[in-house]
């Protein structure tokens, strides 16, 4: 049965961060993500973890600054640097808080740079990031972002990250497969998931349009989560939406599944 782990940078965002994990163990998720710890000491998020029985199933490594609107900066040739320390301060976070798996945000492309070159920084920037976890035994993703919503994303499209997944050659790099970003950009959701299912570690969820929760617009989820387990899939989904109001009163769509949830 389908596992799902609550996003505590979208969900719960009525509290603080660091209320969210309580809020999060209450509505019955066993498991959390969050986009960017950094802002927290990892002390204080281990004793949230800890203090609520949540596991932490994902983080995405350090991403520019997020509140200017850059949203990654692994193809920017000239942030290799700072690339690499956030993979540094990425691995300590994973390490005291048992993360598994930590997302790449590829970036908008700078204007002054071509595709062929922010290719070029992205494949060696993955090779070096997938390396240093393999170290620490742990899985680097990637992830397409639609365009429609964030114009210039650099990596958009599943057959896009799978061709540079191949390309950096690296066994710990998998695809996170975002299915509201696959919806705007591609469809065909279920036989893509089917296709590819050995390559996707991680997968997150939110309907379309809205990017609201499961049941607001036109994705089919429980067909799609009985798919998921046709396939095989045994990893985390994660709850990566918008609620249209309070949260909790908008996990109406999870009550059937939560008993499943470990």
């Amino acid at each position: 049965m389908p596992r799902f782990a609550a996003n505590l940078s979208m969900l719960f965002t009525e509290v603080p961060l660091l209320d969210r994990f309580a809020r999060a163990a209450r509505a019955g998720f066993k498991a959390v993500e969050i986009q960017f710890p950094y802002e927290l000491p990892v002390e204080q998020l281990q004793q949230a973890l800890w203090q609520n029985k949540l596991k932490l199933v994902l983080h995405n490594l350090p991403a520019g600054d997020w509140a200017t609107g850059e949203r990654g900066i692994a193809c920017h040739p000239d942030r290799i640097e700072e690339f690499r320390k956030g993979v540094d301060t990425a691995l300590t976070y994973a390490a005291a808080l048992g993360s598994p798996q930590i997302n790449c945000l590829a970036g908008i492309r700078p204007a002054d740079v071509t595709g062929q070159e922010a290719r070029r920084v992205l494949i060696d920037n993955l090779r070096y990031a997938a390396t240093r976890l393999k170290a620490h035994g742990l899985k680097l993703l990637i992830e397409p972002v639609n365009t429609k919503d964030l114009p210039g994303f650099f990596l958009s499209g599943t057959q896009q990250a799978l061709d540079l997944i191949t390309e950096v050659g690296a066994d710990n790099l998998f695809l996170q497969y975002d299915v509201y970003h696959a919806q705007r950009m591609e469809g065909d959701l279920a036989n893509t998931l089917s296709a590819h299912i050995d390559r996707i570690a991680h997968i997150q969820i939110a309907d379309n349009p809205g990017r609201h929760e499961p049941g607001t617009g036109e994705i089919d989820y429980p067909f799609l989560f009985a798919h998921l387990d046709r396939i095989g899939y045994k990893g985390w989904i994660g709850c990566e939406y918008k609620p249209e109001a309070a949260t909790e009163a908008g996990l109406g769509w999870l009550a059937p599944w939560l008993e499943h949830t470990q």
